[in-house]
C-alpha cells in the first residue's frame, strides 16, 4: 500500500499513527504474506486477537455507561449485537477500510475484499493497531466518532445480527420453530463454499452463501428476515 492511502484514510478518520508499521500489519491480509514471502511485513492476524478483546471491554464500558438501567443479560445481548461478524464487517464497509487491504492475487480474484469475515477481521486488527500506537483512550476516542453514534436508544445495533433479530421475529409472531440447513459444501479444503437454506416452520425463507456456515447462515436470515410481514 502507498504512502498516499494512509495519509488519505488517517484524515478521513480523524488519525494519525505514530507507528506506520503497525498501519500497514492491520492492512496486511496472510493471502499476501504467503504471496510475498521476500517481504518483512507481517499479517494482521495477531493484530486481530488483540482488536477483538480492545472491542470488548470498550464496548462493554460504552454499554455500561450509556444504560444504567440494563441488566447484565441484556447488556450482554446488546454487546454480542454489536461485535457479531455481520456488523463488524459493517463498520468497515462504511469506513471504507476494504479498500486498502493488501491480498493475494487468489484472495482478490474470490472478491476477498467485500467477504464479511475479512473486513470484520479487518475491523478488529485495525483496532488492535490503534491500541498499540495510542492507547485506550484513543480507541475510545475513534469508536465514539465512527461507531457509538449507530447504536439506536433502544440500545440495539443499526446494523441486526440477523440470525437473532429472525429468531425474535418468528417467536413474537409464533411462526413456528427455525431451522438451518447446509444444502451444499463446494471448492477446495481450503476454499471452501457453504450455502444454507433458512426454513421457519418447514417453510423456505432464505438462502446464504459463505466461507463459513456462521456467515452462510446470517446471509440467509437476512434474507429471510427482509421476507416477513411487517
Amino acid at each position: 500500500m502507498k504512502l498516499e492511502r494512509f495519509e488519505e484514510l488517517q484524515s478521513r478518520l480523524q488519525l494519525r499513527f505514530r507507528t506506520t508499521r503497525l498501519l500497514r500489519q492491520a492492512f496486511t491480509h496472510t493471502s499476501y504474506v504467503n504471496e510475498h514471502r521476500q517481504s518483512v511485513l507481517e499479517h494482521n492476524e495477531r493484530l486481530e486477537f488483540l482488536g477483538d478483546a480492545v472491542l470488548q471491554l470498550t464496548v462493554s464500558e460504552f454499554l455500561y455507561r450509556t444504560f444504567p438501567e440494563r441488566p447484565e443479560g441484556q447488556l450482554t445481548r446488546m454487546r454480542a449485537s454489536i461485535v457479531c461478524e455481520p456488523s463488524l464487517a459493517r463498520f468497515a464497509d462504511m469506513l471504507g477500510l476494504g479498500a486498502h487491504v493488501m491480498l493475494g492475487r487468489g484472495e482478490e480474484q474470490l472478491g476477498g475484499r467485500l467477504r464479511p469475515a475479512l473486513l470484520a477481521d479487518l475491523f478488529e486488527s485495525f483496532v488492535g493497531a490503534i491500541y498499540l500506537d495510542q492507547g485506550l483512550e484513543a480507541v475510545r476516542n475513534f469508536l465514539a466518532r465512527h461507531i457509538f453514534p449507530h447504536i439506536d436508544s433502544d440500545g440495539g445495533m443499526l446494523v441486526k445480527d440477523y440470525k437473532s433479530t429472525l429468531q425474535e421475529r418468528a417467536q413474537h409472531s409464533g411462526m413456528g420453530p427455525i431451522e438451518y440447513r447446509i444444502t451444499e459444501e463446494r471448492g477446495p479444503a481450503h476454499d471452501r463454499e457453504f450455502v444454507v437454506e433458512v426454513y421457519i416452520a418447514d417453510d423456505l425463507y432464505g438462502t446464504g452463501v459463505g466461507r463459513t456456515k456462521k456467515e452462510a447462515e446470517q446471509q440467509a436470515a437476512a434474507e429471510a428476515w427482509r421476507k416477513l410481514p411487517g
